[in-house]
């Protein structure tokens, strides 16, 4: 085992190459500290890449009380470090690497290019002019005699950094790096864990063959309730079941085994869907009558159909099932096909500046935190901001 020649404590050490870890570099060379980020896989934020594929959202623009919501109970801890970085925040900081943006009617921001791979390029290359050192392929491995080790493609090696900034992901699309694989090292450090969890995940659903024309479809502007979590929004339908950002924030309460219910519309009242539906329908089968009564579209009526046959006669009954569809699933699809997980450091074990109680030196950012938010533009600021603010603790405590 060797160690490669750089002065002991006068840099950080980064582990982790997604966008908290970026930030925490990006701190930390702000203040005037060298930097060397290490990356257990061949390329940098391959998370935050594939996110971008669809359109990269940035935040989400709406009043900092409604923004602080979304990361439920743990909101607390976080609201400082959402103060320091926030939407405004993150759009001059998105601008200032020459990425326009534009926010969408939801109040979603965009860059104008869309994708994230303009914004890594740009980001990097000033990272790089600033000094940053990066390694890729280097596999962390823990610590010996409290020096950080790595696998790499040279072999062992062993760092002496001042202070040390984990950003190593949670516990999902373990492919693009982030496997969880580090908290059997934190756990032998006596680091208290909080077990890993799905969130942002999608239902599995064991459709009938009548739902096959329906897969690909979405279900839109219909309102998800479980437990005392109640979201309006879009999801689709997919031959494994359900999905989207609809459906996404209601992942705790399905997590603790609350049902799923739909309100299929969530404009009309019960009362007017009783009168709809209280309209004699002639000759016309019961099908067709409700189709024409509701206009509901085919994906929306086809899961009707699927999830309560034989349907009601009353129109009361009808329009009650209407406004709260239970929806029967097999729970939640597995952890690392989720968007994101709950879990991880809790911040019962960092100090304010989020370094470890129980690691002096050693700082955590970024989604191996305990937190949890939906999608939308949460999750990254919320990475952005936590690895600015472990950055910037971590640079003070080098100086």
């Amino acid at each position: 085992m060797t160690s490669l020649p750089f002065p002991r404590n006068r840099f950080a050490l980064v582990i982790g190459g997604g966008p908290a870890g970026l930030m925490a570099a990006d701190a930390l060379l702000s203040a005037g500290v060298p930097v060397t980020l290490a990356e257990a896989k061949p390329s940098l934020a391959r998370k935050f890449l594939m996110a971008g594929k669809s359109g990269l959202n940035l935040t989400k623009v709406e009043p900092q009380d409604a923004f602080l919501r979304a990361y439920g109970e743990r909101a607390q801890w976080l609201t400082p470090m959402l103060d320091a970085f926030g939407p405004d925040q993150v759009r001059r900081w998105a601008e200032g690497l020459g990425q326009p943006c534009f926010t969408g009617s939801t109040g979603r921001l965009f860059p104008a290019a869309m994708k994230a791979s303009p914004l890594l390029r740009a980001w990097l290359a000033r990272l790089d002019t600033m000094g940053l050192e990066r390694h890729t392929r280097w596999r962390w491995t823990g610590w010996e005699t409290g020096a950080p080790r790595f696998d790499t493609p040279d072999g062992p090696r062993t760092l002496h950094p001042g202070a040390t900034v984990l950003a190593l992901g949670g516990a999902s699309w373990a492919r693009l790096g982030s496997d969880g694989a580090w908290a059997d090292l934190l756990s032998v450090q006596g680091i208290p864990l909080a077990p890993f969890a799905p969130s942002n995940a999608g239902l599995l659903v064991a459709w009938s063959a009548h739902m096959e024309r329906h897969f690909g479809e979405p279900l839109k502007n219909v309102t998800f309730r479980a437990g005392t979590l109640e979201n309006r929004g879009e999801a689709v339908i997919s031959r494994r079941g359900l999905e989207g950002g609809g459906l996404y924030p209601l992942t705790p309460a399905l997590r603790d085994g609350h049902p799923l219910t739909l309100d299929l519309m969530p404009d009309v009242t019960v009362e007017a869907l009783s009168q709809r539906l209280s309209r004699p329908r002639g000759k016309q089968s019961q099908s067709n009558a409700l189709r024409k009564a509701l206009r509901l579209p085919p994906a929306a009526l086809g899961l009707l159909m699927e999830m309560a046959r034989p349907l009601p006669n009353g129109p009361e009954a009808l329009a009650a099932l209407v406004k709260a569809l239970p929806i029967r699933h097999a729970g939640l699809r597995h952890m690392d096909e989720a968007i994101s997980t709950a879990g991880g450091v809790p911040f019962d074990a960092l100090d304010t500046g989020l370094m470890l109680k129980g690691l002096s030196g050693t700082f955590c950012a970024g989604e191996m935190l305990d937190w949890e938010a939906p999608t939308g533009g949460y999750l990254l600021t919320a990475c952005l901001a936590t690895g600015l603010w472990a950055g910037r603790h971590a640079a003070a405590y080098v100086k």
